[in-house]
Parts: C-alpha cells; sequence; structure tokens
C-alpha cells in the first residue's frame, strides 16, 4: 500500500511538558467499538504517542474505555473517565462518542478521530479555528458516499438495483442515505436501504437484499460496521454480492473494493494532539485536520472469485491492488 497523507499538524511549540513537573499525566481513552476490533488503530495511536516521547506505563497512563459497539452505555463510561479527572481524553468510535465527552467536561481536552463532519455534528465550531475544548482528526467518510457509489457502478455497469445497508442509530445516517440516493438517482440506478442496528439484523439485511434481486451493495460508514467487517465480507461473499466499503480495512478482509482516506492517519494525528496538549497547548488553537489523500483498493481475489473482470481503467487508478 502508498500510504496517504495528512495535512502535516502534528509538530509543536516547544514547551514544559506535564512529566518534567513532576506529574505523571494521565489520559482517558473512549471509543464506541470493541478493543479486539481496532486494535491497530490503537497501535497508530499508541505510536505516535511514542514518537512524541509517551510510553505507556512508563510517563503516560491511560485509561481505556470500550463502548462494545452499545452506544447507550458511551455517556457512563464517559463520566467515569471525566470523573477521574484525566490530562485529556481521546476519542474514537464515531461522533457520538466524542460528543458523549463533550456533554460532561468543558475544561478536560477532548481529542476525536471520527469519520464524519464535526462541525455539523456540533464539536467544533469551524476546522480552522475549533473553540472550547475539542479538536481532533476527521478521516470524511461520509463526504465519500457519491464516489464510493460512482467506482461501484463504473465496476458492475450492468446492474441497475444498489442494496445499501445503513445503521439508522448513526447521527450521518439520514444524510448519507439522502447521499446515496441522489448519486443513485444520478447514474440511473435503484437503491434498496437496509437499516441494520445490531449484529443479529445483519442477516436479516442481507437475506432481504438477496430477495430484492440486489446487483450490488454499498455500506454506509459506521464504526460498529467496522467492527463487524469480517461478518458483512463474508455475507456479502455467501450471496455473491459485489461490494464497496468505507475503509481499506474491509478490502483486506476480502472485500471487493473500498474508498477512503487512512483510519489509521487520524489516530496517528489524535496521538500527535494529545502529546501536543500534554507539552502544554490548547485544544482551542490546533485545527482539525482533514485528509488531503484518498485511496482506492481493489482485491483481485475477491473479483476472481465472483466472476468479475476488473475494467481497466479501476485498474489503472487503484492506489493498492490486493492479489
Amino acid at each position: 500500500m502508498r500510504r496517504r497523507e495528512f495535512i502535516s499538524l502534528v509538530g509543536g511549540a516547544v514547551v514544559w511538558p506535564l512529566a518534567a513537573r513532576g506529574q505523571q499525566p494521565t489520559m482517558g481513552f473512549l471509543h464506541s467499538g470493541s478493543q479486539r476490533e481496532w486494535t491497530y488503530a490503537v497501535a497508530a495511536f499508541q505510536d505516535s504517542l511514542k514518537q512524541a516521547g509517551y510510553v505507556e506505563d512508563q510517563n503516560v497512563t491511560i485509561e481505556y474505555r470500550w463502548a462494545e459497539d452499545q452506544h447507550d452505555r458511551l455517556p457512563t463510561l464517559a463520566a467515569d473517565l471525566v470523573g477521574r479527572k484525566p490530562s485529556l481524553i481521546v476519542v474514537g468510535g464515531g461522533a457520538v462518542a466524542a460528543l458523549a465527552a463533550k456533554r460532561l467536561t468543558s475544561t478536560i481536552p477532548v481529542v476525536f478521530a471520527i469519520g464524519g463532519d464535526p462541525v455539523k455534528a456540533g464539536l467544533v465550531a469551524s476546522f480552522n479555528r475549533p473553540g472550547g475544548n475539542v479538536t481532533g482528526a476527521t478521516f470524511l467518510l461520509n463526504a465519500l458516499v457519491a464516489k464510493r457509489l460512482a467506482l461501484l457502478r463504473e465496476f458492475v455497469p450492468s446492474v441497475s438495483l444498489i442494496g445499501v445497508i445503513v445503521n439508522p442509530s448513526n447521527p450521518n445516517a439520514q444524510s448519507d442515505v439522502t447521499d446515496v440516493q441522489d448519486a443513485a438517482r444520478t447514474l440511473g440506478l435503484h437503491a434498496n436501504v437496509s437499516t441494520v442496528r445490531s449484529e443479529n439484523e445483519l442477516g436479516a439485511a442481507f437475506e432481504g437484499l438477496h430477495q430484492q434481486r440486489a446487483g450490488a451493495l454499498i455500506v454506509l460508514p459506521d464504526p460498529s460496521f467496522q467492527s463487524r467487517r469480517n461478518q458483512i465480507v463474508a455475507l456479502a461473499a455467501r450471496h455473491a454480492l459485489p461490494a464497496m466499503y468505507f475503509g481499506r480495512e474491509f478490502a483486506a478482509a476480502g472485500g471487493l473494493m473500498s474508498y477512503s482516506a487512512s483510519l489509521t492517519e487520524a489516530y496517528r494525528v489524535a496521538g500527535g494532539y494529545a502529546s501536543r496538549i500534554l507539552k502544554g497547548e490548547k485544544p482551542a488553537d490546533l485545527p482539525v485536520v482533514q485528509p488531503t489523500k484518498f485511496e482506492f483498493v481493489i482485491n483481485l481475489k475477491t473479483a476472481r472469485a465472483l466472476g468479475l473482470e476488473v475494467p481497466s481503467a479501476l485498474l489503472a487508478v487503484a492506489d493498492d491492488v490486493i492479489e
């Protein structure tokens, strides 16, 4: 894979760290997902901290809280972290997790790594001037819905009915559905939307798309889908559905293709920002980092298993082809 760059904003002014003043900093880490499914993201975050001189259990303590894809647990988990009065809280797994932390504190810095628009979500005042105690990085998953559908159509041009899977509990669900339906009409396609709130509903959603004779699938962004990517990829294969996903992790797990910015880079940025805040900088002075490059990944092995020939035009523009 060719690494895709984020805007370089993780350098920093030279200031005295808390540890240098005799204090062992503690940070909270709140995530809507499960630890076992997000180890790669945590590793990127920890590596970024290490590069800035902070090593977990040596000169910084990290308190982890995982909601296990149960959003109703987030307020309690966030309250527990806030009650421990950490130096800052890092949040991943969607705007819903970041909002849970923001609602409980206006003083403890909150650093997010999310896929949606933090301004629309009400997390920050603007990208350049976040204001308040919240900042971070976004990988803008939701802004790419129409682009993903266009790439999928180019891959399977004969398909007229596209299946769409969305989590209606996601704050961006309605706008994402509107985007994909508008894009489908522009391309002369029909889009059938299936809602999935829990793991138990995934099988029924795929059965429904099969009965409707959907010829391809697009999975709309949601942290719970990222956690269940192996199950989703397996169901798509079982039903022989060419599918477009919102993260390269799906393609690496056997999904047909993905188009996105790098999720791990967003967590690296979060680690860099956390380090700068520990050294004395303020969230209000740290602009929200947006991706400048996006990655199109094709799994050639999966295409062959589906009996599909990859259009040469798509192969030419792919950033990574998994053999």
